[in-house]
């Protein structure tokens, strides 16, 4: 395989709100690079230099953040009473990235599904995505829309729909276990939207399914988990790395699991080892 010219980071999604333990041991794990939760970057609304100082205590550098429709519940793209909301939500993201050194905005869909997503709310949400999108790229910060398992836009049919509508200033997030939970070829997609890429999250499935009817939906604290470590789940990386590799992407691969089977540290270590030996793409510097 043709060696990966990306580079790799981390979402601290899996320390939950324990937002500095996670810096902590991302960095302790030899990942120099982090996806912040939300409501963590936010809390630096006006104190941007606060958060850089905490980045560079750790030596990481900051990639990205999740916004879009998320950030309230029920909340949707397809809703055009939320277009304001939603757009200024994610112009005070980008306001604040952009002052981290990140240039994305991973751009997650409302839910919980409701149904499959209509042509007339498609429409709708692509004009609030366009219009986010431009507000925000005035901060050099790319809004990426990111399919999601049990939101708004969950399917392929949906995903192209939306795609078709989009303006140039629109770029695209897979999400490999997402994607494939959903019952798409998560390469095939990549390839399809190769111009769009311009971020990614790697994360896998438990091993007992990989389509989303074979699922519950991830409820709280008490659920079981639908995502597991890198390596332990059906997903095969090694066509989807080499996807990247053809389109020429050379950003950033997010390593992700949402909730630990063990412990953040040791779910977070055996997708850095599966990325290192498996994928053969370097995340420690030696």
């Amino acid at each position: 395989m043709v060696a990966f010219k990306g580079k790799v980071a981390v979402h601290s999604i899996t320390w939950g709100h324990d937002h500095l333990k996670g810096f902590e041991e991302a960095a302790a794990l030899g990942y120099r690079a982090i996806e912040p939760w939300p409501t963590f970057v936010m809390q630096h609304e006006g104190r941007e230099s606060e958060l850089r100082e905490t980045l560079d205590r750790y030596g990481l550098a900051m990639t990205g953040v999740y916004g879009g429709a998320s950030g309230e519940s029920g909340r949707r793209f397809a809703d055009p009473s939320k277009r304001h909301d939603i757009v200024d939500y994610n112009v005070r993201l980008a306001r604040i990235a952009s002052q981290c050194g990140a240039s994305h905005i991973v751009f997650g869909p409302g839910g919980p599904r409701v149904g499959s997503t209509s042509a007339e709310e498609t429409k709708q949400a692509a004009l609030t995505i366009n219009e986010a999108a431009k507000r925000t790229l005035e901060y050099g910060v790319k809004c990426c829309v990111h399919p999601h398992l049990w939101t708004e836009l969950q399917d392929e049919n949906e995903l192209d729909a939306l795609m078709e509508l989009s303006a140039p200033e629109v770029y695209f997030a897979p999400d490999t276990a997402h994607l494939t939970g959903a019952g798409m070829d998560a390469a095939a997609i990549i390839r399809r939207y190769s111009e769009r890429v311009a971020y990614v999250h790697l994360k896998d499935l438990m091993p007992a399914a990989a389509r989303i009817e074979d699922f519950p939906m991830l409820v709280g604290n008490e659920a079981l988990p639908v995502f597991c470590e890198l390596g332990l789940g059906p997903i095969d990386f090694h066509p989807i790395i080499e996807a990247l590799n053809d389109i020429g992407y050379d950003g950033w691969l997010t390593v992700e699991i949402d909730k630990s089977t063990s412990t953040p540290y040791e779910s977070l270590r055996i997708c850095r080892d599966f990325v290192e030996t498996n994928l053969g793409i370097p995340i420690r510097i030696i």
